[in-house]
């Protein structure tokens, strides 16, 4: 049986380039080395960014730009530069990628915040941008997030985002010389208003006091 809402279901695009402006981060396709001096400093001397990353830690900024020359720039996966309005410093990426337009799925991946940006209202509008850019501007279906089993911090940020999780791909890859089983989350179009609304709650300026410490979490915007 045809599904009724698919009926005229056609490719969805590649992202484009323009930037994602919110009201505490800026969001900016990694298209030259403009970023690079600045992610590599938020990145110094923090090696544990790198312990489920495939790559990483580096032995110097040399190092750093050589790597983020080869892969940063790329079309899939396509890195972003989030960059906090407070600072104007790019402090982390994030990239799109595994773009499957036939089917309109995208996986969002390669995160690496610098501890300055992370558990901060830039990040989290970040990835709120991010997401809305996948389902609101693209038309996607389907949105990703996958992680070594052992990363417990990516598993609750990514019960946090609204991701729901759908299981555990067993002996999945080789990561610097360790086996990585791939725990898989998603999030669908059809979930996505409500995680978008939670955001917006979450986000919202009454949801932080005059110390700009929450007071509800984003789980709970979520709830309503």
């Amino acid at each position: 049986m045809t599904d009724a809402s698919l009926a005229t279901w056609t490719p969805r695009p590649l992202p484009g380039d323009a930037p994602l402006v919110g009201r505490h981060v800026r969001v900016e396709t990694l298209v030259d080395d403009r970023h690079f001096a600045n992610l590599e400093a938020g990145f110094r001397g923090h090696d544990q960014l790198w312990d489920y990353l495939a790559y990483g830690p580096f032995d110097g900024a040399e190092s750093f730009h050589r790597y983020a020359e080869a892969t940063y720039l790329g079309s899939d996966p396509k890195f972003h530069a989030i960059i906090p309005t407070d600072t104007g410093k790019a402090a982390g990426v994030a990239a799109l990628m595994r773009l499957d337009l036939a089917n309109g799925v995208a996986e969002i991946g390669h995160i690496c915040l610098s501890p300055g940006l992370q558990k901060t209202r830039a990040s989290t509008e970040a990835f709120a941008l991010l997401y809305g850019r996948v389902f609101d501007e693209l038309g996607y279906r389907r949105l990703e997030w996958k992680c070594n089993s052992g990363n417990a911090p990516s598993r609750r940020a990514a019960a946090r985002y609204g991701f729901s999780y759908e299981g555990l791909f067993r002996q999945h890859m080789v990561v610097k010389g360790r086996n990585r089983d791939t725990a898989w989350f998603s999030i669908t179009d059809k979930e996505w208003p409500g995680v978008k609304a939670g955001f917006e709650r979450w986000l919202a300026d009454e949801n932080f006091n005059g110390e700009g410490h929450q007071i509800r979490s984003l789980e709970a915007c979520r709830e309503g």
